[in-house]
């Protein structure tokens, strides 16, 4: 069985193409960049910290990759860097053996997610993991899937994948599919 992370890959990678623009919403140690930058066009890969910027940089081009625009900017600023996009990935809660004060946000993340939709091409994806078992991750988790379970069916296909028999709050994927 494939784990959550493994499902999400595969989700996205179904459906871009040499062509695609795509979007790492949340940056982190840089893995997702990594394994859409060899499939797709461009990359725009947002974070907060300098420290997953420079992280990423580094994995970045000792792979030879070249594509992938590494933001310092809140995801929820993405308007400011395009206006199209293929597909998506959001890894929620915090950037691993780092300042785990430094989360995202339920505001700040259905901002992006709101304008990620808007731009997002018809069959377009969006992959979002959530992790909330920690300290402000049960609200966003609360937030997010409230949002996505009102988006309209006529436009968005929403899926979960998740472990139902885990204990200690395991991650689960959000696989949005937009229609129209």
């Amino acid at each position: 069985m494939k784990k959550p992370i493994q499902m999400s890959h595969d989700f996205l990678a179904e459906i871009v193409t040499k062509e695609s623009v795509f979007v790492d919403a949340t940056l982190g140690n840089g893995n997702d960049s990594l394994f859409f930058a060899p499939l797709v066009k461009k990359v725009f890969a947002f974070d907060v910290q300098e420290a997953a910027i420079e992280a990423s940089r580094a994995k970045l081009e000792a792979a030879g990759l070249d594509n992938v625009d590494l933001i310092l900017d809140g995801h929820e600023h993405l308007d400011n860097y395009l206006d199209s996009l293929d597909a998506a990935i959001f890894n929620l809660g915090y950037l691993p053996s780092a300042d785990k004060s430094i989360i995202t946000q339920a505001t700040t993340t259905l901002e992006a997610l709101s304008k990620i939709l808007v731009r997002l091409k018809s069959g377009g994806r969006v992959a979002i993991m959530v992790y909330y078992g920690h300290k402000g991750g049960q609200e966003e988790k609360d937030s997010l899937l409230d949002f996505v379970s009102q988006l309209n069916q006529k436009d968005y296909t929403v899926m979960i994948y998740q472990a139902l028999n885990q204990i200690n709050q395991p991650p689960f994927l959000l696989m949005i599919e937009k229609l129209s």
